[in-house]
């Protein structure tokens, strides 16, 4: 049975879509397809924000904008007849994790935590910190309902399926053993601590000779500071994993007509299924069709060799000086003709 046509304007018209994910292995041009679909979308009547976690600004060239950051920005030459409007915006990941803490710390907690050397670490460079944010930022928008459709370009990651584990794996983090380890001290009563005193001393003698004592000390000052906002992290991170399975959402697989490709995005689509994630169709990106391509084999060959007689003087066999065949003399590769 044949697969039924991806109708990219129905799914932009359909006014219960509030949220497009653009998705797939990197290089395949998810940042092209999210921004295309964006300005599509704002000349439908839309109002459509653009959010993309590349850090190699391709969104702000792709629609001629010198420069995004973590805040929207509207996009100027869009058509507006229909009422639209085009914002665009590139995920800022210790920003965003700044503004998480200003938001759900007192000043004076927010302050000691944002100087805390562990914590900028944490925020710049922890595994998945950067698809997590790109979650919360998601949230953000959505929560915020200024736009009504948002379209996210997902990570240029190894594999496009951290998007997805982001939330998991920072949530196991939090709840690990060297977090619950670090808190225990503020965590318990001074009657239990002597119990536990002696057991906590070895360990973190360990911990100071693997990690140094400075690095400790920051990290238990961090955890102690951060420990009432683990909670709401594991729940934002929840709600938005939700949102990603409800109704409004969308899901692209972008490919392009390559094996490994075609094979990330087939993955991906089983992940999808799997997690019950609402996948609206495929994009193969890419592809040039021509009305060649319903010539037969033997008549496609049959034109070639006519095309190289044609370009040979006299039809000889050999070539002349500066007339060679245009199949010899065309090197084509993957990124032109040379």
């Amino acid at each position: 049975m044949t697969a039924p046509k991806l109708d990219m304007d129905r799914l932009i018209d359909d006014r219960r879509t509030r949220i497009i994910v653009c998705c797939g292995s990197g290089g395949v041009g998810k940042t092209t397809a999210a921004a295309a679909i964006g300005l599509r979308a704002a000349e439908r009547g839309r109002q459509a924000c653009v959010l993309t976690v590349d850090p190699a600004r391709r969104l702000a060239q792709s629609m001629g904008l010198t420069s995004l950051d973590n805040t929207p920005r509207q996009v100027d030459g869009v058509d507006t007849v229909d009422g639209g409007s085009l914002h665009a915006m590139m995920l800022d990941m210790k920003r965003t994790f700044d503004e998480i803490v200003e938001a759900h710390a007192d000043p004076d907690r927010a302050a000691q935590i944002l100087a805390n050397p562990f914590y900028q670490s944490l925020s710049s460079s922890f595994a998945g910190t950067q698809e997590y944010m790109a979650m919360e930022k998601l949230g953000q928008l959505r929560h915020a309902d200024e736009w009504d459709l948002i379209v996210v370009d997902t990570p240029p990651s190894r594999s496009a399926l951290d998007f997805l584990d982001a939330p998991q794996r920072l949530g196991r983090f939090l709840d690990g053993r060297l977090i619950r380890l670090l808190t225990a001290p503020a965590k318990t009563g001074m009657s239990a601590m002597r119990v536990l005193n002696t057991g906590f001393a070895m360990m973190t003698g360990a911990l100071t000779k693997v990690l140094g004592a400075q690095v400790l000390k920051d990290a238990q000052t961090f955890v102690t500071a951060f420990d009432t906002m683990f909670g709401g992290f594991r729940e934002r991170a929840e709600a938005t994993y939700r949102l990603l399975q409800a109704p409004g959402t969308a899901f692209l697989v972008v490919a392009a007509p390559e094996p490994d490709a075609l094979r990330e995005a087939s993955y991906f689509v089983e992940r999808l299924d799997s997690e019950r994630m609402p996948l609206a169709g495929l994009i193969l990106n890419r592809v040039h069709t021509s009305a060649a391509g319903r010539l037969s084999a033997a008549r496609s060959l049959a034109a070639a060799e006519t095309l190289e007689m044609q370009d040979k003087p006299n039809g000889s066999d050999s070539d002349a000086p500066g007339t060679r065949s245009p199949w010899r003399r065309c090197a084509c590769t993957r990124s032109g003709c040379t």
